[in-house]
């Protein structure tokens, strides 16, 4: 049974909402003794908004249940131990979150246009005024939107905002179902000019999203240890936690250390996030991703950084690595949906070293099982990051040695 609102020690009265045939689901309506990990949420809307779920626990204990959950899973659905337990990455507990896409409702008997996180448990749109895990620059704006929107012709099929936030900028991706008139794009050039972010307009799919206010609107985040600036549009995936994700780039190089002369692969590589400081370190890499528009954007940061690195599209799902010859070094930070293709196609003796970087426990578990069990390999190191703070998501890297 998975309690809402109890934590690890903790003796509760529960309600059960969900039952199924491996596990129930409930939530604690009263507790007798609190765990000495618990504290008060800091979010007036915590409970109500389905944005974060662990608010109550203090972020050793959210780290602790999160490496657990890893070793859990490695141990049950992968039938492996690493032998080596790495130290928790700790980062920023509040304004952390630089990437969301809270959603638009207008609800005539809530006064107006809602924006924000979905209710827990529910298509609802919690009534939001602030959000402690957006930037404060974020979390300020969302009363402002609430009018801004109102004001708008479209108000009523303005689904979301789609916000990406850079080193440099705040961009805000209004998605809207209907065309705009002179008086709507009025409304958001004001916007614009008072609050100093980037508008970008998205009439359709992602690919239809274009910069409004300015019209040349460049956003980039920077990776100091490696002297790089990766740029960026703001619907292309980058990382939720810009703070962790240097940490985590810097101890993936760590891990696979690469040398000159090496050849390395960065399999689902983006825009180049572990590339472009792996090439720095003065291999030879490859990068493949299966988005067209994610390896221009890779290609185009190589260049702007003076640095050499292919970038290749390829279905790795279909086509594995064999199209691109061997490798010494691999690098693996897959979706959600694991690489289990991938590592059941390696060929004998190459890579002699793998760095997975997992946002699901349970995938790379399954995968890990793969590696170490049919394809020779140990499970070296593997540890957690605080990725996603005040939520369940578990990010985790591990190294892998033949």
């Amino acid at each position: 049974m998975f309690v809402e609102g109890a934590l690890p020690g903790e003796d509760a009265e529960v309600r059960i909402f969900k039952q199924g045939r491996k596990f129930d689901v409930g939530a604690a309506i009263s507790i007798t003794n609190h765990s000495p990990g618990r504290r008060e949420p800091r979010c007036a809307h915590f409970g109500v908004c389905g944005g974060c779920a662990t608010q109550h626990a203090d972020e050793r204990t959210q780290m602790a249940a999160k490496q657990r959950w890893l070793e859990d899973c490695l141990e049950r659905i992968g039938k492996v131990k690493p032998e080596t337990l790495l130290p928790i990455v700790y980062g920023d507990e509040w304004g952390y979150r630089h990437r969301a896409r809270p959603s638009v409702r207008r609800v005539e008997k809530k006064g107006g246009v809602l924006v924000g996180f979905r209710e827990r448990r529910s298509t609802y749109i919690a009534d939001m005024r602030e959000c402690p895990v957006l930037p404060d620059g974020v979390s300020r704006l969302l009363p402002h939107l609430r009018v801004l929107i109102e004001r708008l012709s479209v108000r009523e099929r303005v689904p979301q905002i789609e916000v990406a936030m850079g080193d440099n900028a705040i961009a805000l991706v209004f998605r809207h179902l209907l065309p705009l008139t002179d008086a709507d794009h009025i409304e958001f050039e004001s916007f614009h000019e008072k609050h100093g972010v980037h508008v970008w307009l998205q009439p359709a799919g992602p690919d239809s999203a274009h910069p409004f206010a300015p019209k040349e609107s460049d956003l980039w985040y920077a990776l100091p240890e490696f002297d790089l600036k990766l740029h960026f549009r703001p619907t292309d995936f980058t990382q939720v936690n810009p703070a962790v994700n240097r940490i985590l780039v810097s101890k993936a190089v760590q891990l696979l250390d690469p040398r000159p002369g090496e050849r390395i692969a960065d399999l689902f590589c983006g825009l180049g996030n572990f590339s472009l400081p792996l090439a720095r370190r003065g291999a030879e890499v490859i990068g493949l991703e299966g988005s067209r528009e994610l390896v221009e954007r890779a290609r185009a940061n190589a260049l702007a950084n003076g640095l050499v690195a292919q970038f290749e599209v390829a279905d790795l799902f279909k086509h594995g690595l064999e199209p691109f010859g061997r490798f010494d070094k691999l690098l693996l930070d897959p979706p959600r949906e694991g690489a289990m293709e991938i590592v059941k196609a390696l060929p004998a003796g190459a890579p002699r070293r793998i760095v997975y970087v997992s946002c699901d426990p349970a995938t790379l578990a399954r995968d890990a099982g793969v590696l170490v069990h049919t394809q020779g390999f140990r499970l070296v190191a593997a540890g957690v990051a605080n990725m996603f703070p005040h939520t369940a998501h578990v990010e985790s890297i591990t190294l892998f040695e033949r």
